[in-house]
């Protein structure tokens, strides 16, 4: 099966950081390129980043640049979001996903996505 598994998520003070993965399971996910999205309760899915599949390539939503890192490692099959300095309002659910002919910003444009995992940030 072709799956994609998001994981690093969890509870973390405001000016914290996580690690964010995203592990392939079923296909090679250095062939895809990948975005990590965002979705919070009552608002619409909002894209973070995305690498292409050589990861030469990287892209980041403007208000996502400066805390926001994306990277890959082949070796794992894992892509990674890194995330500092923690906000209350980055608090949502984080999804990756995988397309196969370029990275885009927009939700509709993948056609694989993962189960999320969770981020809260809170004092």
């Amino acid at each position: 099966q072709l799956q994609l598994v998001e994981s690093g998520g969890g509870l973390v003070q405001p000016g914290g950081s996580l690690r964010l993965s995203c592990a392939g399971s079923g296909f090679t996910l250095s062939y895809y390129d990948i975005g990590w999205f965002r979705q919070a309760p009552g608002k619409e899915r909002e894209g973070v980043s995305c690498i292409n599949n050589s990861g030469s390539s990287t892209n980041y939503a403007d208000s996502m640049k400066g805390r926001f890192s994306i990277s890959r490692d082949r070796a794992k099959n894992t892509v990674y979001l890194q995330i500092n300095s923690l906000k209350p309002e980055d608090t949502a659910v984080y999804y990756c996903a995988a397309r196969a002919v370029g990275c885009s910003s927009l939700s509709r444009d993948y056609g694989y996505w993962g189960q999320g995992t969770q981020v809260t940030v809170s004092s």
